[in-house]
């Protein structure tokens, strides 16, 4: 294969990862003119066509989707391969992508991120905040930062971040008119402030702790965000029981503006996992990563 073969396959699985040719433009760092060029010129030598294109979304057509998946390993063995050329001149450098939650930015991962970009001044960091499922493979993200370990085939996690407590709160208003709560059952009868996972619609149950062990509770949702402090916010309003992280709640709890419920039914929260390929693929940029990470324990 050529050089330019190659490179314009590269740009492809670029825009297929990216959904447009911006974007995998302003990833390659290449002017979007000459991403579509090079798309239009890998299916002129092919014959087919790849991308269906409109003026607002481009999609892969069912043979761009069967090159896509033919060609993705490809791409990402010699990028591994380019990555331990790095590792054996022992320099740390590149991108490091990394997907995470929005809840794990304050709690550890902005502090954690900070600290490796001043101490690897050549690696490029991208962090990207999504609630979503992401496959290693296919997103071209280095590691997956998770409140749920997400093993898949050769794929290893290690626990991140510090130990989090969850709380049930409501406004003092709510619980005069409503009644508070003694049991966990008692919450299906209450209205529910509940987060939702992305654009997936999941909701994150509610966890408690029982003489038979963990167990959770769906209750009725009420109000559904993706984001645990509009959760808090409506809870402070008056519109029901919110299950959120109890650092987020402490300073309302503290003046009164919410009340905890049921405290002694919850039960401990897993620490947030950090998911990546298995140590064959490994650049030398994650494992420092990695290695951070669990200094930070």
């Amino acid at each position: 294969m050529s050089r330019s073969n190659f490179a314009d396959i590269r740009i492809f699985v670029e825009v297929a990862r990216k959904g447009g040719f911006r974007a995998a433009a302003e990833q390659l760092q290449l002017a979007p003119a000459s991403v579509s060029e090079a798309v239009q010129r890998l299916e002129d030598r092919l014959g087919v066509r790849l991308f269906e294109r409109s003026t607002r979304a481009v999609a892969l057509t069912p043979i761009g989707e069967r090159f896509f998946e033919r060609s993705l390993p490809a791409v990402n063995d010699l990028e591994g391969a380019i990555n331990d050329l790095h590792d054996q001149k022992g320099k740390v450098a590149g991108t490091l992508r990394l997907s995470a939650p929005y809840s794990a930015g304050p709690f550890f991962l902005d502090d954690l991120v900070a600290q490796f970009a001043l101490e690897y001044p050549e690696v490029h960091v991208e962090l990207i905040f999504d609630d979503k499922k992401v496959d290693l493979v296919s997103s071209g993200v280095d590691a997956v930062i998770r409140s749920n370990t997400l093993l898949g085939p050769d794929t290893h996690a290690v626990p991140v971040g510090p130990e989090l407590s969850m709380c049930i709160v409501a406004s003092p208003d709510y619980l005069a008119r409503e009644g508070v709560p003694e049991q966990p059952s008692d919450i299906q009868s209450h209205d529910a402030i509940c987060y939702a996972f992305g654009l997936s619609g999941q909701l994150a149950p509610w966890g408690f702790q029982g003489a038979e062990g963990h167990y959770s509770v769906q209750p009725r949702p009420r109000m559904i965000a993706n984001d645990m402090r509009s959760l808090m916010l409506y809870a402070q309003r008056g519109l029901g029981l919110a299950y959120v992280y109890r650092e987020i709640a402490a300073s309302a709890i503290d003046t009164g503006s919410l009340v905890e419920v049921l405290t002694e039914h919850l039960s401990a929260l897993s620490r947030y996992s950090l998911n990546y390929r298995s140590k064959r693929h490994m650049s030398s940029r994650l494992r420092a990563f990695v290695d951070m990470a669990k200094r930070q324990d």
